[in-house]
């Protein structure tokens, strides 16, 4: 699994931050707190990375990633009941966005942070960066 080791530190900081916190904060507040979980743990962590989305070599669009660590695995935070597939199919639009292969989906909003982890392309698809 790509970036394995990588993510398991940044998800051991999810678990850390939300021991600490618990539920009930707005995303924003997760997302400094988590930031400095991972700069204490000693990786590279960067804030709304701006991605541009291109069609036909026009701009036609731009994302924001709450988080890229380490450059290499985008970070999406929710802080919601629940996570629907709509938020999974964004984390999806960053990588292909990006041209990033390894997302984390994580949600603070519930008893116990949820915590998925999103490959792109998915194993049964070939991958198609937005050009």
């Amino acid at each position: 699994m790509k970036h394995r080791a990588l993510t398991q530190r940044i998800i051991g900081g999810v678990v850390r931050v939300h021991r600490t916190l618990g539920p009930g904060f707005l995303e924003s507040i997760y997302r400094r707190a988590l930031v400095l979980e991972l700069h204490a743990a000693g990786l590279r962590v960067e804030t709304e990375r701006e991605v541009i989305v291109r069609y036909l070599d026009t701009e036609v669009g731009r994302h924001r990633l709450d988080l890229v660590v380490e450059g290499t695995v985008v970070v999406e935070l929710k802080a919601v009941p629940q996570l629907a597939a709509a938020h999974y199919d964004q984390l999806r639009s960053y990588l292909r966005a990006s041209r990033m292969t390894v997302g984390l989906l994580i949600n603070f909003g519930r008893e116990r942070s949820d915590t998925r982890r999103v490959d792109w392309p998915p194993s049964d698809e070939p991958r198609r960066p937005c050009t």
